[in-house]
């Protein structure tokens, strides 16, 4: 009996405040889609870090004939000695410098592996990648450049080579491919906090119409709550209700939250507009991160309502 007279007056106080409950269902819906969306984002964010850190590696590349030429013509026609790569001035890089090089790469406890990349080799790369374009027929062999390719077992202490092998003699340049996506990934941490800063808002805002309809229905109740305390019933029994209300609406709007989550999977990434095929560079999550998330959205969808309410009823619940 006093289960069904609970639901009853869940359903009065719903019916009542009809529109303040639309408005929390929307608010709450918002807000835990946005929180669903961020924890997807930092998930996806180190997901690609790890795909992409993984397969940066680190170039070296050496000096060769027309870079000491080079090096050496612009030196002579600056007045300080100055310009073009000091430490191709030199010469081209010779054989024991190479192994030397090499060498000590290996001998790089954070080094995973070395590869070597001669001249022709980067030549024929260069024609597979770019021979299509007007500048492929000007670029010859002697041209290209040699270079190590060093993969590391950290990617995230590149700069230990970068600071070991610059500026040595026989090295053009010290190339880390990570510093060209950490850009990207630190404009994805940007929209990242961006949403994390608007779904906060949002919560702030349902939270605070959570206790303004919390109020209204205690303060249209107030008659029928304080016959209750009159007839002896408790305060958490009188409170029940009230918190209940707000759980249900907020539950209603995990679950819009939910749908919306799992609708951005299907038609964003999987189907529709298809990013997982027409993005095939970036390895998108799958439905396992997707359903793993929206337990702790339908939680908070009825946690925080529940304890709003249970405050607010603190102070507005006088009987």
């Amino acid at each position: 009996m006093r289960a069904q007279f609970v639901m009853s007056e869940i359903g009065v106080g719903l019916r009542r405040n009809l529109t303040m409950t639309f408005a929390v269902i929307i608010s709450v819906a918002l807000s835990l889609a946005l929180f669903g969306g961020s924890l997807l984002m930092s998930e996806q964010v180190g997901r690609m870090k790890g795909y992409w850190y993984d397969k940066a590696n680190v170039s070296i590349y050496l000096c060769n004939k027309q870079d000491a030429q080079e090096a050496g013509e612009a030196a002579a026609n600056t007045a300080g000695g100055g310009g073009g790569v000091a430490t191709c001035r030199k010469g081209a890089v010779t054989d024991e410098q190479k192994k030397q090089i090499e060498s000590e790469l290996k001998a790089m406890s954070l080094v995973k592996s070395v590869a070597y990349e001669s001249a022709d080799e980067a030549y024929k790369h260069y024609q597979e990648q770019y021979g299509h374009t007007a500048l492929a027929s000007s670029i010859t062999p002697d041209q290209m450049q040699e270079s190590f390719r060093v993969k590391l077992k950290n990617p995230e202490k590149y700069k230990v080579v970068t600071s070991a092998f610059a500026g040595r003699d026989g090295i053009h340049t010290v190339d880390d491919q990570r510093q060209a996506i950490d850009d990207l990934f630190r404009i994805l941490n940007y929209l990242n906090m961006a949403a994390i800063a608007i779904m906060l808002i949002m919560l702030i805002v349902a939270l605070l119409l959570i206790v303004n309809t919390v109020r209204v229905s205690a303060f249209s109740r107030r008659r029928e709550t304080g016959i209750m305390r009159l007839v002896g019933a408790s305060s958490f029994y009188i409170q029940v209700p009230f918190i209940m209300e707000a759980a249900v609406a907020g539950l209603i709007g995990a679950l819009f939250a939910c749908v919306m989550l799992v609708s951005g999977q299907y038609f964003v990434i999987d189907h529709g507009v298809g990013l997982r095929d027409k993005i095939q560079l970036i390895d998108f999550m799958g439905w396992g991160s997707v359903l793993a998330k929206l337990p702790y959205v339908l939680f908070i969808g009825l946690l925080m309502p529940s304890m709003a309410a249970f405050i607010a009823l603190r102070k507005y619940l006088k009987v």
